[in-house]
């Protein structure tokens, strides 16, 4: 009956999302709600007045310091991309013809999916990678069922998604570097790749996109050289930074090699990706540069919590995407926009900057109540190391229906960890696991289905495309599983 009710506010939250009565928004507001009482007169710790406090407390500090990513990356996108058609490397008008050649044709189809798609969901999110393939893709005459598949496509890399904000908040709830929870989630995404490809194989050939086997070798390849370069990316500069730093020149690479531009339309173009350009030079510098580095650290500090992230303003990502947004603006003569574009981007993050504040401190809640570590303490005793299985299943689903790992790493993040420590697992490996899985099983996410319905001009579809993609969710879940087993038999 106790951990009936320590597991109540999760229950809660899950039975509020699926009954689709409540918004993500208002289910937090009921679990926190709940997980309050719940701490308070049932949790094995101490847990009054002074404990509420300081868990509310460090649930804000964790929210403030993811907040700027969400903000800061909606507003550099919505003026960087003012200036130009396309997002930046789009400038594929020859390929988009419909009498392109097939292989041409197939060539910017990978492009949109597995380059520009991650790329502009890394430096803002919020599907943003979706609306990017979707624009470059929509006049290769694709039927709206496999443009929904397409769209969906441009989330494999969402661990690296709105700056690497997420990850940056598992991190903080693991008590790890973000950049090395990043490199440990770099072993299941890659897992996953295998099915993202052959999803993307399918669905190009049965929308007369195929290709030989030799073109699709040299697919795996660019998705391979990738995954390879962003690891070391992921280690030097962190999740935030990461991926537009590899991607960027990836995508520069392709378009050069793909459309070969003459020098009039390679410069036209490089007008249009200015700002991305700047963007990317100077994070990669304030990351490799170590005297910059330490001096923007070390410049204004402020670390209320000695166990959670400080928050640098002159080091922190967001605060360079902000930066960058005026800069471009500034530099464009769009400088008397610049309230406006600013309320856009709290209007349109707002939710998700919500979201995050409710959960990261009903997860501080339960936590300093001692309810996740007893939860952990139970599952060990209970099933032993074999305990750590459950974790692919619980982010998985919870991620599907809140459309974002961050709800599931808020309630299952503490947890996670603890039962890692008992069970004498690696703890960034388990960490990665529950973030892995969460994050990129809400690419089946109903939300995430009817954004894509949306730009694809699908709606009414979706639920053919769910019988589509039903084996490849079953094969992500499959290699998840196998991800966990393989942590229990590497003790």
């Amino acid at each position: 009956m106790t951990y009936l009710l320590w597991a109540l506010p999760a229950l809660a939250v899950i039975a509020a999302i699926a009954s689709g009565r409540l918004d993500t928004i208002k289910a937090a507001v009921l679990g926190l709600s709940i997980a309050v009482p719940v701490a308070m007169f049932t949790g094995p710790a101490a847990f009054g007045g002074v404990q509420l406090v300081h868990a509310l407390a460090r649930g804000l500090w964790i929210g403030a310091t993811i907040a700027p990513y969400i903000l800061g990356g909606l507003l550099f996108w919505q003026i960087a991309a003012h200036g130009a058609a396309a997002p930046a490397g789009a400038n594929v008008a020859g390929l988009q013809a419909t009498g392109a050649s097939r292989i041409a044709r197939r060539r910017l189809l990978f492009f949109a999916c597995f380059l520009v798609g991650p790329f502009a969901e890394s430096a803002t999110g919020f599907g943003v990678g979706m609306l990017g393939t979707v624009t470059l893709i929509r006049r290769l005459d694709i039927a709206p069922r496999p443009l929904m598949i397409f769209a969906l496509l441009s989330q494999t890399m969402i661990p690296w998604g709105a700056m690497g904000s997420g990850t940056m908040l598992a991190a903080a709830f693991a008590h790890l570097p973000g950049s090395e929870l990043g490199l440990y989630s770099m072993v299941p995404v890659s897992l996953l790749m295998l099915v993202w490809l052959a999803l993307f194989w399918r669905t190009a050939r049965e929308a007369g996109l195929g290709a030989s086997a030799r073109e699709c070798a040299h697919e795996a390849l660019w998705i391979a050289a990738g995954l390879a370069l962003l690891a070391p990316a992921t280690a030097w500069l962190g999740p935030e930074s990461a991926l537009l730093a590899t991607y960027g020149p990836l995508i520069v690479l392709r378009y050069l090699m793909d459309v070969r531009p003459d020098r009039r339309a390679a410069w036209a173009t490089a007008r249009r990706a200015w700002p991305y350009i700047m963007l990317i030079a100077v994070l990669v510098a304030t990351r490799l540069l170590p005297a910059l580095k330490h001096e923007l650290q070390a410049l204004w500090k402020i670390a209320p919590f000695s166990d959670l992230p400080a928050w640098s303003p002159f080091f922190h990502a967001g605060s360079w995407l902000v930066a960058g947004g005026v800069l471009t603006a500034l530099a464009r003569g769009q400088g008397h926009g610049l309230a406006q574009e600013a309320r856009s981007a709290c209007k349109t993050g707002r939710p998700a900057i919500l979201a995050v504040f409710l959960f990261a401190m009903m997860a501080e809640v339960l936590s300093g109540a001692g309810i996740s570590r007893a939860c952990a303490q139970g599952m060990f005793d209970a099933l032993h190391q074999e305990a750590v299985l459950a974790t692919p299943l619980l982010a998985s689903v919870f991620g599907i229906l809140a459309n974002s790992g961050n709800a599931p790493n808020s309630l299952f993040m503490p947890s996670q960890i603890a039962l890692a420590v008992q069970a004498g697992l690696s703890i960034p490996a388990v960490a990665a696991l529950q973030h892995v899985s969460g994050t990129s099983m809400s690419l089946f996410s109903p939300v995430r289905m009817s954004i894509a319905a949306g730009l694809a001009r699908g709606i009414g579809q979706e639920r053919a495309v769910y019988r589509t993609l039903l084996p490849y969710a079953v094969c992500c879940l499959a290699l998840l599983l196998s991800g966990a087993i393989g942590i229990v038999a590497a003790k």
